[in-house]
């Protein structure tokens, strides 16, 4: 088997259907496999792949042991060559995979490979390519200037080397994987992506970031939006440095002022809403009676050029292809003034999220 995709799913029922959709249709031609791995989710996500994607794997786990041992448990039942750890808040390309790969099997000493990740408003989300967390990068982004801890040496569509990835998509061949131990799972939830990214580099693989092909990831980079978040994100690098790097007195304490810096002071300031004056259904179809059991009243369109102003777009993926709906999102998006929304295939909800803060909004018709 070429390619087994990792999903570690916990209480996001829709955006797991929502991904499990596009997935499905990015493998269609591919010996690859998906493996969902549930950490015990209080909704009926397991129910509704039993129901929907009967012929997923689906591993239930009777206990949430978090980020790092949920992706290891996937990755041992993997049997694919490549393998690829994905979150269940994402939108693949029905050529992602087929893009990749052919760049992978073009590379000698492969470690992991990233791509180009977006909000659900079509902003590029910079933790797509990062630089080693070192001690004077990581401070910097503690107190808020994260200049240098983003890979800005390559831009949003170019293709090059990166050292760290986001653990919303890491691509990988498997034996690269078991070779470093996998995730490390002394680290329950933040950092085991820059820790695996890391042991990759140490290992003397390179890691990459390919700008050409776009994942949507709803919820994008977590914020701080309380001090207990604060408190595991920080904690999480002060694993990581105790790990990696020769720890001294003025390092902890570095470590330690940032750490209380960013609980005390640190807030990702409000994402103001955009208003929203109309609601466009973007579909290639001609269907007046689906538009009507839409929970507000919208106009029927076919081309980006007849979508107003303010506008929410709503994507039809009864018609459209996910690599067409990825595009449209990113044109339409250079106007910053709209919003978007998806009506996964054969579903009776609407899908999206307004912003990189917030996990988004499910609407039901």
């Amino acid at each position: 088997m070429k390619l087994s995709i990792i999903i570690l799913n916990y209480n996001v029922r829709y955006f797991l259907d929502l991904c499990l959709q596009s997935v499905q249709a990015a493998i269609a031609n591919l010996d690859a496999e998906i493996i969902v791995v549930d950490n015990n989710s209080p909704d009926d996500s397991c129910v509704m792949i039993k129901q929907k994607y009967p012929n997923i794997k689906l591993i239930e786990n009777k206990e949430n042991s978090g980020f790092s041992t949920g992706n290891n448990i996937g990755v041992a039942q993997a049997k694919g060559e490549y393998i690829c750890i994905l979150n269940p808040d994402t939108v693949v390309a029905e050529d992602t995979f087929i893009k990749i790969l052919s760049f992978a099997e073009k590379q000698e000493k492969l470690g992991a490979i990233a791509c180009k990740l977006i909000d659900g408003s079509g902003n590029f989300l910079p933790e797509s390519k990062r630089n080693i967390p070192v001690v004077k990068v990581a401070f910097q982004k503690m107190i808020g200037n994260a200049k240098n801890y983003y890979s800005n040496h390559l831009k949003e569509d170019e293709i090059g080397k990166i050292d760290i990835l986001v653990g919303a998509f890491m691509f990988m061949k498997r034996n690269v994987y078991d070779e470093v131990k996998g995730f490390d799972q002394d680290y329950f939830m933040y950092g085991e992506d820059v820790d695996l990214s890391y042991k990759i580099l140490k290992a003397g693989y390179q890691n990459y970031y390919f700008g050409e092909t776009t994942v949507i990831h709803y919820k994008g980079e977590s914020t701080l939006k309380d001090a207990e978040y604060a408190k595991r994100f920080y904690g999480a690098m002060q694993i990581f440095y105790e790990k990696h790097f020769k720890s001294n007195i003025l390092f902890d304490a570095l470590v330690w002022f940032g750490i209380q810096f960013a609980i005390r002071f640190r807030k990702a300031p409000p994402i103001e809403p955009k208003a929203v004056s109309s609601y466009a259904f973007f579909s290639y179809t001609k269907d007046p009676g689906f538009i009507k059991n839409l929970p507000f009243e919208a106009s029927q369109i076919t081309e980006v050029k007849d979508v107003r102003p303010n506008a929410e777009v709503i994507f039809d993926a009864n018609t459209m292809h996910y690599n067409e709906i990825i595009k449209h999102l990113l044109e339409l998006q250079k106007n910053n003034t709209h919003t978007f929304k998806i009506i996964p295939k054969s579903s009776n909800f609407i899908i999206g999220s307004n912003d990189s803060q917030n996990r988004g909004e499910i609407l039901h018709f």
